[in-house]
């Protein structure tokens, strides 16, 4: 039996969101089924690079 995984990070602003940082949240998907979690960190959303799914580093 084969089973797919997939992990993905991102950043999620609150609706209320008027500036500063956004919680990251990772999202697991395994055999077509979805969990999202939030990872306990933050981020400034000018830092996150979305297509690599993370932020630079210092």
């Amino acid at each position: 039996m084969k089973t797919n995984f997939s992990l993905l990070f991102y950043m999620k602003k609150p609706k209320n969101y008027q500036k500063g940082v956004a919680p990251i949240y990772l999202r697991i998907t395994v055999s077509g089924n979805r969990s999202e979690v939030t990872t306990g960190r933050s981020c400034e959303p000018s830092r996150w690079n979305a297509g690599i799914g993370r932020a630079p580093y210092i």
